[in-house]
């Protein structure tokens, strides 16, 4: 099994993708910014945004694409959508091919993941 080298940057992330996966991760990177653009860097081999620890995750997988937050399970009252799982108070969206992002409420979710982690702390030191 070979090994995939990661992305050197988000930029290159994105631009290694195509398609429907590329137009999704593109919305949501949009999004973040839009909401204030915590620091992203590439973790785990995906884009991770960081503001006071991690906030949010970007993974574009084969078959959909992951819109994850660290605080996710707080979030889940502004997106039902969001399913929890995973250490911390992790949640998830799900994007499949055909769906399209409603980046006025990912922007929404980005500001209110930041705002959690600057009065709560970093999600990763939380007992």
């Amino acid at each position: 099994m070979l090994k995939e080298v990661p992305a050197a940057n988000p930029q290159a992330y994105v631009e290694a993708l195509g398609g429907w996966r590329r137009e999704v991760v593109e919305a949501l990177r949009a999004a973040v910014r839009a909401a204030g653009d915590p620091e992203a860097r590439i973790k785990w081999g995906h884009i991770v945004c960081f503001s006071n620890g991690p906030v949010l995750l970007i993974r574009a997988e084969d078959a959909r694409v992951l819109f994850g937050f660290w605080r996710g399970k707080r979030l889940r009252a502004i997106e039902p959508r969001l399913k929890a799982g995973g250490k911390y108070e992790l949640a998830t969206m799900t994007f499949l091919e055909g769906d399209t992002v409603d980046v006025p409420l990912a922007e929404r979710l980005v500001r209110e993941a930041v705002r959690l982690n600057a009065e709560v702390g970093d999600p990763t030191k939380s007992s």
